[in-house]
């Protein structure tokens, strides 16, 4: 059993994560407004608040870490120069600044206790299909928050492999978390689907799934892989 911090667990892909981890038998602290820890990652100090409360009540143990939370909010190119230099560093702050700084406790936590009480101790970061192929006119800031998780993934993955420290990132494309009718008519309906060729969007269940097995089952040496999760609308 592994004891777990989760962001962004309140609904969603997060939500299904928690669920996924928890009937596999793990113990999860989940972070949200409606369930979990509260924290608002647009707070500079909200993730570390957020990880010793993890901390404490996971017995000073984390052994994995999920950074699943995540903005993503419009930010059109003609907005007041004040107000997209505003939407741009909000989103940079919750989607990356936040889980850098959650990784890096997690990173420090490892080297304290030492690989003997945490052998494998594994982060997975919950990226998107936009940090390879790009996003919406209004959308670079997510867009480059995404493509900076997989990056500071890799460089993790890169640097700490030696100590036992293991990275992951995941990048989903379309995810069907609300009622399909809307959400396919919200982003274009058929045009949508006919860019994918699976013929449909991800469930949250099959994000949640990959995301359980790199955190708890994947074997070592895939450390610093990025599993796409896109129905083929994007390969590379």
């Amino acid at each position: 059993m592994s004891n777990i911090l989760l962001t962004g667990s309140s609904r969603g892909i997060g939500a299904a994560i928690a669920e996924a981890l928890l009937n596999a038998g793990h113990q999860v602290v989940g972070h949200g407004t409606a369930s979990g820890v509260p924290a608002d990652f647009a707070d500079p100090s909200a993730p570390d608040r957020l990880w010793d409360t993890a901390l404490e009540r996971l017995d000073g143990r984390i052994d994995v870490l999920i950074n699943n939370a995540g903005v993503f909010e419009s930010n059109p190119l003609d907005s007041a120069d004040d107000a997209w230099l505003s939407g741009w560093e909000r989103t940079m702050q919750v989607n990356l600044t936040a889980s850098a700084i959650l990784c890096r406790r997690a990173v420090l936590h490892w080297q304290e206790v030492g690989q003997e009480q945490a052998p494998d101790g594994r982060i997975v970061n919950v990226a998107s299909r936009a940090a390879y192929r790009g996003d919406s006119p209004a959308h670079w800031h997510y867009a480059a928050s995404k493509a900076g998780m997989v990056a500071m993934t890799k460089t993790i993955a890169r640097g700490y492999a030696g100590e036992g420290i293991l990275a992951f990132a995941i990048c989903p494309g379309f995810t069907m978390t609300g009622m399909a009718e809307d959400y396919l008519a919200s982003r274009g309906g058929d045009k949508l689907l006919a860019d994918i060729p699976l013929g449909r969007v991800a469930s949250p269940e099959e994000v949640a799934e990959t995301a359980r097995w790199l955190a708890t089952d994947a074997p070592a040496s895939m450390t610093g892989a990025v599993i796409d999760v896109n129905g083929a609308s994007y390969v590379r």
